[in-house]
């Protein structure tokens, strides 16, 4: 058989027959090996180490443009000796893969020979034409790789080139370009937000695609599978381990230093975004994203009553949001009010650090969403806190979205109302703490027992004032009303023909109309509710007989408001008359304070002619008067007091035993003006006045006296110091002004005196305004001049002694009288009873008790 011949376009010899062929290393020949069968013997790919000669440095070329322009030789010496080696790489790659394709179609050709099988050679030489265009794609991917990582050197260098050719005195008026393009990169990596992670990642792509093409061109892999690879190596800097060859381990061992550096910035960033949100979140400087919630804006020693108050009001909806933010810290904030000692029962508070002065930071707790605002005062100056509350009323005003809820404002002179409400108009409603106190003590002062009572209406622990609408008592008289509700007292009517004006204590006669709303005292809104009419008036012991009265001729001279009351007081079936006359008092105050002015004139109108009013404090007599002056105080129309002087210190023994402390009918220990910003200091102060007056007294009333007072049945024996103080309080009232509710249990175990919690009774009513601003009408007339007030009345002005009579009845007998029973305290029980249940329960009333009303000043 003749054997197979073939030949080949590329090699022109012919190959010898297949019987005849042996490897070369099995026979010995002197004719030297041919170059394609020294290769295919001896050479292999693994085996291939070439040898690197670096050129010489581009530097001996002056004439290169890297000459002319960068004037740094070590730097072109080393861009020169690494172009030259990935150059020389190339090429020695590029010889490694001619010779492993000429051994592979070899190994082809020698399998077809011996297998005697013909083979297509022009698939061959196909392949071997595509392999060319590839080759230059790699080295063109290669080139444009190291131009990419070359271009940022570059560009410094032309920077620098261009910023150092220019003159000194063009650079006095114009920075130099580098600094320029410096500023204008800090410029965009501080204003713009997402510039950090911008940059990060436009980095990030551009090394993966620079390190793909420079895999693409010292490899035999596709462009996509250079690209993935690349990713690899920056995401795992590990994954270059697995590289062959002097290319691809250099290429991979760059691309893996780069994303080392990547990943260490992108740590950076991810860490500092997270401590600057936990940074945010600790400083208080994140949104709060709620409605209809209570915000309060400021901080003072009122606060805590204040969320204790917010805290009870919201406890039968489950719980409340309250929102806290002041120019504080707001781990400071929190942790003051974990110190409080109270249940909040469920209701949040979130504390927030910020300017009520500042937009975006009322914008930063939802203002324009809140429920109720509530603006506290602040501890110090009154008229420096006030020109603060106005700037804030100002500035929640100013809110673009409006305001959803009303606002409370907290002044501390009654001056600044005025202008607080011209400026905030119908949202506004304002508490005049100072004013608010102040009226309250002179009433404590002249009706013990009251403080307690005022305690319990304004908190909303016990009962405190409702306004709601009741459609089935339409049509019905008040006096009807009273009786008609088993668990709370009617006080008022919001009268729709009046155009929605409060009505306190209106006339028996009055008849609700249809849109009418009624005033009550209850324990809370869901927890009354009208029933039918009761049978009380057709009571036959309701009515008390007249007593025998002669005829008599009256002469009345002048005219004064209550005159109807005077004409009308025999009418009634009342046992004593309506009208008691007033008796001389004699006062005496212990401190000052900056509305010291308008007690002075609250007290002149209510005391009879001839009283006195003594003032004893550390301000000099000529000084204080000055005071009284520049405050608005008249001293020449005071009708029915008479000041009188006295200067010393009230926490002095020596300075008070000046003083006739047994013949005062009343004292009232203030918080003084120089230690008030210290409720602690402010406290003391005034425990210590007391203690000091009660002792004085005990000491100067005499035996028989202190023997046969037995007034007060407390814990101490009679012969104790404290005892021996108990019995000088049933002589003269006390009322200490307590700015701290700590101190409260102090008074109270003691029972030495009555006491008025300023602090707690205006965080209050700024609580109760808060939830309901139609109720600061009502506490504004009942601390008012003029209008109703609480008073504590005697018990036989209604019933006789031993009489049992059910409270409805007793709440009808006040009515004759022109008042509304809301509350009773026995003559052995120290606490009264406001809206008392079991109304239409009978029981024996004594002389000895007293009620609690709601009546015109008299």
């Amino acid at each position: 058989m003749e054997p197979h011949r073939w030949t080949h376009t590329s090699h022109r010899h012919r190959l010898p027959a297949v019987t005849g062929y042996s490897p070369p290393h099995h026979r010995r020949s002197s004719t030297p090996t041919p170059p394609t069968t020294a290769i295919f013997t001896n050479l292999r790919p693994e085996g291939f180490l070439p040898t690197l000669d670096i050129p010489k440095p581009l530097l001996e070329h002056p004439s290169t443009p890297l000459h002319h322009h960068l004037r740094h030789p070590h730097l072109i010496v080393l861009i020169t000796s690494f172009s030259s080696l990935i150059h020389k790489n190339i090429s020695l790659h590029n010889q490694t893969n001619d010779l492993q394709a000429q051994i592979s179609k070899l190994n082809v050709k020698l399998q077809a020979c011996n297998l005697l099988q013909p083979m297509d050679f022009d698939d061959l030489d196909s392949q071997e034409s595509v392999e060319i265009p590839n080759k230059r794609l790699k080295s063109i991917s290669l080139i444009i790789s190291v131009t990419i990582l070359s271009i940022p050197f570059i560009f410094l260098k032309y920077v620098e080139y261009v910023s150092k050719s220019r003159s000194p005195g063009n650079l006095k008026e114009e920075a130099s370009l580098n600094k320029q393009i410096a500023y204008k990169v800090d410029v965009f990596l501080s204003v713009r937000p997402y510039s950090k992670p911008l940059a990060l990642l436009v980095a990030t792509l551009l090394l993966i695609g620079v390190g793909g093409l420079a895999l693409f061109g010292v490899t035999d892999d596709s462009l996509a599978d250079c690209l993935w690879l690349s990713w690899s190596y920056v995401a795992d800097s590990g994954n270059h381990a697995n590289s062959e060859g002097v290319g691809p381990r250099l290429v991979s061992v760059s691309i893996s230093f780069g994303g080392m550096l990547i990943f260490a910035m992108m740590l950076g960033l991810v860490t500092d975004a997270i401590s600057e949100k936990f940074d945010s979140l600790r400083k208080g400087r994140s949104e709060v994203v709620k409605k209809d919630h209570t915000l309060i804006l400021g901080w003072s020693d009122k606060l805590g009553s204040l969320l204790n108050q917010l805290a009870i009001a919201n406890e039968s909806l489950g719980g409340g949001i309250v929102v806290v933010m002041a120019e504080r810290d707001k781990e400071e904030m929190e942790l003051d009010i974990a110190k409080m000692e109270f249940d909040f029962r469920q209701t949040s508070v979130i504390c927030r650090s910020g300017s009520p002065l500042i937009l975006a930071d009322l914008k930063k707790v939802s203002v324009s969403k809140a429920r109720a605002i509530i603006v506290l005062a602040e501890d110090g100056n009154a008229d420096q806190s006030d020109a603060r509350a106005l700037r804030t009323v100002l500035s929640l005003t100013g809110v673009k979205e409006g305001l959803r809820g009303h606002i409370v404002v907290e002044l501390g002179d009654l001056d600044n109302e005025v202008l607080v409400k011209l400026v905030g108009g119908d949202l506004v409603e304002t508490v005049v703490a100072h004013d608010v106190i102040g009226r309250l003590m002179i009433q404590c002062a002249r009706q013990p027992g009251l403080a307690q009572v005022w305690e319990d209406i304004l908190g909303f622990e016990n009962c405190e004032f409702y306004i709601k609408r009741w459609p089935q008592l339409d049509g019905m008289s008040f006096e009807d009303v009273l009786i008609s509700f088993p668990d709370a007292i009617p006080c008022g009517v919001k009268s729709v023909a009046s155009g929605g004006k409060i009505i306190l204590n209106p006339d028996e006669s009055y008849v609700l109309q249809e849109g009418d709303e009624v005033l009550v005292i209850a324990e809370d809104d869901d927890t009354y509710a009208p029933a039918p009419l009761p049978m009380v008036k057709e009571a036959p012991f309701i009515h008390i007989s007249r007593p025998a009265r002669k005829p008599q001729k009256i002469l009345l001279c002048g005219w004064r408001r209550d005159i109807d009351d005077m004409i009308v007081v025999w009418r009634g079936n009342l046992p004593k008359a309506l009208f008691v006359p007033n008796s001389l008092e004699k006062i005496l105050l212990c401190g000052w304070r900056r509305d010291i002015e308008d007690m002075i004139t609250v007290l002149d109108a209510f005391l009879a002619p001839g009283s006195e009013l003594w003032m004893f404090n550390e301000v000099v007599e000529g000084v204080r008067e000055q005071k009284l002056i520049d405050g608005g105080l008249d001293i020449e129309r005071l009708m029915n007091i008479t000041l009188v002087h006295r200067e010393g210190n009230a926490v002095i023994r020596r300075h008070l035993e000046s003083l006739p402390l047994e013949s005062f009918d009343s004292i009232l220990i203030l918080a003084d003006e120089s230690v008030e910003d210290s409720a602690i200091q402010a406290d003391s102060r005034s425990l210590a006045t007391l203690l000091l007056i009660r002792d004085i007294q005990a000491k100067r009333l005499p035996y028989r006296e202190a023997k046969a007072s037995q007034g007060r049945k407390g814990s101490f024996s009679q012969g104790s110091w404290i005892g021996e103080m108990q019995q000088a309080s049933d002589k003269s009232v006390i009322i200490s002004e307590i700015l701290d509710p700590r101190t409260k249990n102090l008074l109270s175990m003691s029972r030495i005196s009555d006491y008025v919690l300023s602090n707690e009774l205006v965080s209050m009513a700024l609580a109760m305004v808060a939830e309901d601003r139609q109720i600061n009408d009502v506490l504004e007339e009942l601390f008012a001049e003029e209008g109703n007030e609480m008073h504590i009345r005697q018990a036989d002005l209604y019933i006789y002694e031993g009489e049992e009579l059910s409270f409805y009845e007793i709440l009808l007998r006040g009515r004759q009288r022109r008042e509304i029973v809301i509350g009773y305290r026995l003559g052995n029980i120290e606490k009264a009873v406001i809206n008392p249940p079991g109304k239409m329960e009978k029981r024996r009333w004594s002389v000895k008790d007293v009620f609690v009303v709601i009546a015109e000043k008299e």
